[in-house]
């Protein structure tokens, strides 16, 4: 059962169907309900193996753009490498309360919001 992807010429937005009988399919939008729809290429994708995985993770490149002094970019890191290790932070809620959790402490040199301290991995 293959997945195909269209984008609607009316609203300008894509989407995609799980098509049972491609013979007897009209796409309609899921939005604006319009029946021009362009079908596109979909992306596939393959398996990585741990091993190939492991080593894009060691490739240098890929701490490129982190700076460790700044929540926001070490959350972009984090989700990245979640990612490529195979964990879902599709709404990112988590990382985003951790990097606004390690500004807060930041901002008040090391002590958490309830004034105990908060140790650093330097501190463990």
């Amino acid at each position: 059962m293959p997945i195909y992807e269209y984008f609607c010429q009316n609203c300008r937005r894509r989407m995609s169907f799980l098509v049972m009988s491609s013979a007897a399919f009209q796409p309609e939008c899921k939005f604006c309900k319009s029946a021009d729809m362009e079908r596109l290429f979909s992306r596939f994708s393959s398996p990585k193996s741990e091993e190939a995985r492991m080593e894009s993770l060691a490739d240098p490149s890929s701490f490129s753009g982190l700076d460790e002094n700044d929540p926001a970019s070490v959350a972009r890191w984090v989700k990245k490498m979640g990612k490529e290790l195979g964990d879902d932070f599709s709404d990112g809620q988590d990382i985003e309360q951790m990097a606004e959790e390690a500004a807060n402490d930041a901002a008040c040199g090391g002590m958490s919001g309830d004034g105990a301290f908060s140790a650093s991995s330097d501190d463990l």
